[in-house]
């Protein structure tokens, strides 16, 4: 995936308001940018820190900039989770996730379940039908070389609610996977934060044994673009 427009540097001075940040540029103008983030963004929100926003294409958008990038020790981080399901899909047309690979067609955002819709759904006659989940990966609070990626950043009950019906698309004999996506390539392991949401722990391991599958792909992140790159491990 690549940005259509080139970034623009600056420096985080704050977010707020869950999809606001207020970013100072490289001349010293200080602008609001859209943050296409719902979670808590804990540990890839430190004011001060080198950030990247583009620019907004539609010229009646009251926000006329997207924060995408933050700059975390030596990482480089994506933070606008409306790529992941763009990333996830450009790797399996290309044929980048073996897991994925050899559907006859592929649909987005179709409904299923209890009033859902499934990011991705890959479809073959000779196979059964794939439900493909997409969560995008941002946290990771320690700062050692074995310290995991992890998810989610904050309680989700939607999140939870996915994978009970994930769980039920198995038991109707498709096939259903749970896809992480870091936007990120400095973990080695992906566990669950367990700590900060017990209920979507407990959710996953029972998806896991009602036989979802659960898959953690890190990227490579770059002004230029975030890209799938390579499986991580999991510590599940």
């Amino acid at each position: 995936m690549k940005f259509p427009d080139p970034l623009i540097p600056g420096k985080l001075i704050k977010r707020y308001k869950r999809f606001l940040a207020d970013i100072e540029l490289e001349d010293g103008t200080v602008i609001t940018a859209h943050c296409a983030n719902s979670g808590s963004m804990l540990c890839v929100k430190d004011e001060g820190a080198k950030v990247w926003i583009s620019p907004a294409r539609n010229p009646d958008r009251k926000l006329k900039f997207t924060w995408e990038l933050i700059k975390v020790g030596r990482a480089t981080v994506g933070i606008n989770t409306q790529w992941p399901n763009r990333i996830v899909e450009d790797a399996i047309v290309k044929g980048k996730i073996p897991e994925l690979d050899g559907y006859e067609s592929l649909r987005r955002e179709v409904k299923y379940g209890k009033n859902s819709r499934i990011d991705l759904l890959l479809e073959d006659p000779k196979r059964p039908t794939c439900y493909v989940e997409v969560k995008s990966v941002t946290l990771r609070r320690g700062k050692g070389p074995d310290d995991a990626l992890e998810f989610p950043d904050a309680v989700t009950t939607r999140g939870t609610k996915h994978l009970v019906e994930l769980s039920d698309m198995v038991k109707q004999g498709h096939r259903a996977v749970m896809m992480y996506l870091a936007q990120r390539n400095d973990g080695k392991k992906f566990s669950i934060a367990a700590d900060i949401d017990p209920a979507y722990n407990k959710a996953l391991q029972a998806a896991m044994k009602a036989g979802v599958e659960v898959l953690c792909y890190d990227c490579k992140v770059n002004v230029r673009g975030i890209e799938l790159s390579a499986p991580v491990e999991l510590a599940l």
